[in-house]
């Protein structure tokens, strides 16, 4: 009878075990995704055979280093144990958890359920036999001082100083210093994390169109019109300034007005139709100006806090110079022409897309990849997207990975509304923000589930919202039928849930809501065809309304966060609350919304004061950071009323009754 076969292999003595460590993404193909300054809390499941006691530690170190730097875990209950490390640069690190049985912490476990006194002195002997190998391991006063502690459980006899020698909580530290760590089991896998900066985080973005700068009806805007158009994006708070694509358009199959298949001589064209005999992707809009004013942008928008950001789409007119130069790296239709792009029966003529399956793929990635490259060198960090799903997958995980490597600050925003599995796979992929299906969800079901959700399912181990009530592509039913109040709410909503969140403005803060056709979201005489003249200066704009929002935002780290997102009970369905709260409980802001932008609604809110930082029979201020008010309640449940024609919503920071020592009063 032949011998049976084993699948071990490895030092049998070793009987520690590490599982389930978390954060993790897809078992670890992925890296979870955190902030500078962060703490990764790590969690494991550490265990052995038997009843002897274990030591863990959480083990990282940046990717770039050699060394492991570690951190205790202690248990939480049921075998899982928790331990945390601060991440203090961006860039790309690992981490991963290792366990053993602890002899000495096993004998010091033991020793204090003893009773025997003969049993003691036994015990004494073996414990002071692992104090001199702790001793051999330490140096200095350490090895001193547990030499000695040896030595005193060797020689003391009395059963009651016997066991206040060996249960010395200071010498035990000591030792514990200087672990036998031979037979450690360290978890497989080396789990990868990507750090970015604050701004991946939370971020207020606002998109405009160069071309429409110029503030002269019929002629087109520059790089110059946008810097004089800083100090009106700053003052209501803004710090990332999003151009869609700022190169040469192609004039082939141009578009015209509203998507028109025929276009004039005078049409612009869209942005996104990119590249003629002027330039590509590496070349601005000869009526923006030259790439030295773009820098003069950057360098101006930077004094005003604002950072530039661009849009990367990756598609071809059919006269960008890629097209003559490498036709390999499009698909043809049947009849050899080159394949434009379409989702049937919608078809876009003045768009060619990159074929993936190309046999000189490598050098199509190389190319694109080079893009990035170029643009950082021009001073930008940030980039939105455009359509990312519709490009394959590994392309994105290479370029994206080797770009963070070389330029850990840039920041890579997925446009894509999709399916959400695919969504998903991008975030994965290291796309930093992802856009979400936030335009769409309007009922406070809707937003409590979706929410929810983003804010404490797996997926936010990895996938960073940034919600946008408009864009040139999304004019939603609810903004072109709601009026001025609805715009105010989404806005609200959207500042208030995400960290992150932005607008397509000036459409946004004049209420632009007229739809090219019924029941369409396509904006009527949209930029993406032509310019527009916007009037800044209208009674009804919101940008004041906007100010106060994002100045809320800055001054109250509550809102800088997504994971600390809760809702509350209304007794209303057209209304919503939910509050967020630093991890101290310093700073907490409740939101009240009346979705509903055609009535005035009202109702009881109830909170959970402990949940807030707050007592639970004690009053409390809420101080309307929007219009100044300052209310006084008392107790979990309170009133709110809500008239969208004046104040569609309420944002509270909640302060708590501090009484001196002289009984006065005031509030935190």
């Amino acid at each position: 009878m032949s011998e049976p076969t084993h699948a071990f292999e490895g030092d049998g003595r070793i009987r520690a075990v590490v599982e389930a460590v978390s954060p993790s993404v897809d078992g670890g193909r992925y890296p979870v995704k955190r902030i500078v300054g962060d703490t990764v809390v790590v969690e494991a499941d550490c265990f052995a055979d038997g009843h002897d006691l274990l030591a863990a530690r959480v083990l990282w170190r940046r990717e770039r280093d050699a060394d492991w730097r570690e951190a205790s875990m202690g248990p939480i209950g049921n075998d899982r144990w928790r331990g945390s490390f601060k991440v203090e640069e961006i860039g790309r690190y690992l981490y991963t958890v290792c366990a053993w049985i602890d002899p000495f912490l096993s004998w010091r476990h033991d020793f204090e359920r003893r009773a025997d006194a003969e049993d003691l002195r036994i015990a004494a002997l073996a414990g002071a036999a692992l104090i001199d190998c702790a001793a051999a391991r330490a140096a200095g006063g350490d090895r001193a001082r547990l030499e000695a502690w040896a030595t005193q459980l060797r020689s003391e006899t009395d059963a009651a100083e016997l066991r206040r020698i060996a249960l010395d909580a200071e010498l035990g530290a000591v030792a514990a210093v200087y672990p036998d760590r031979r037979f450690t089991y360290v978890f497989p896998a080396e789990l990868a994390l990507v750090v970015d900066r604050e701004q991946a985080r939370f971020s207020a973005w606002y998109e405009m169109f160069p071309r429409s700068a110029s503030g002269e009806a019929g002629r087109h805007g520059t790089f110059r019109d946008c810097a004089a158009r800083l100090p009106y994006i700053a003052k209501m708070g803004f710090d990332v300034l999003y151009f869609p694509p700022i190169h040469p358009i192609g004039r082939a199959r141009r578009k015209g007005k509203n998507n028109a298949l025929a276009a004039s001589a005078e049409d612009v064209g869209s942005p996104w139709a990119i590249g003629s005999a002027e330039g590509g992707h590496k070349s601005v809009h000869p009526a923006l100006g030259t790439l030295e004013e773009f820098h003069e942008l950057v360098r101006a928008a930077r004094g005003y806090g604002i950072e530039i950001a661009l849009d990367i789409a990756f598609q071809c007119a059919p006269d960008h110079p890629y097209v003559k130069e490498h036709p390999q790296w499009f698909c043809r239709r049947a009849d050899g022409s080159v394949q434009y792009a379409e989702n049937p029966p919608k078809k876009y003529e003045d768009i060619y897309p990159f074929n993936f399956e190309s046999d000189r793929w490598r050098e199509l990635w190389a190319e694109l990849e080079s893009v990035f490259e170029f643009w950082i060198g021009q001073g930008v960090a940030a980039f939105r997207v455009d359509n990312p799903h519709t490009k394959a997958f590994p392309f994105w995980e290479w370029a994206i990975d080797k770009v963070k490597r070389k330029h850990p600050e840039a920041i890579f925003l997925s446009e894509a509304f999709t399916r959400p599995k695919v969504m998903h796979r991008l975030a994965k992929l290291g796309f930093s923000q992802s856009y979400t299906y936030f335009a769409w969800r309007n009922t406070a079901w809707e937003i409590t589930e979706y929410f929810t959700e983003l804010a404490r399912g797996p997926g936010r181990e990895y996938l960073r919202a940034n919600l946008w009530p408009n864009t040139p592509d999304i004019l939603t039913e609810y903004l072109q039928f709601g009026g001025r109040p609805a715009f105010m709410i989404r806005l609200v909503l959207a500042a208030t849930l995400g960290a992150s969140y932005g607008i397509y403005g000036p459409a946004f803060e004049l209420a632009e809501r007229d739809p090219r056709d019924p029941g369409s979201e396509e904006y009527r005489d949209s930029e993406k065809y032509q310019l527009r003249d916007w009037d800044l200066d209208r009674s009804d704009s919101l940008a004041h309304f906007i100010g106060r929002l994002n100045k809320a935002r800055r001054e109250n780290p509550a809102l800088h966060s997504d994971w600390n997102l809760r809702f509350y009970p209304v007794d209303n369905e057209n209304m919503i609350c939910y509050a967020k709260t630093t991890p101290e409980g310093e700073n907490a802001v409740l939101t009240v919304v009346n979705l509903d932008p055609y009535h005035a609604q009202s109702g009881w809110v109830e909170l959970d004061l402990r949940a807030l930082g707050l007592e639970a029979h004690a009053s409390y201020q809420v101080h309307e950071l929007l219009s100044g008010a300052r209310y006084l309640w008392s107790g979990p449940k309170n009133y709110v009323s809500l008239d969208p024609g004046r104040a569609p919503a309420h944002i509270f920071r909640l302060r708590r009754r501090i009484r001196t020592e002289r009984d006065f009063d005031y509030f935190l």
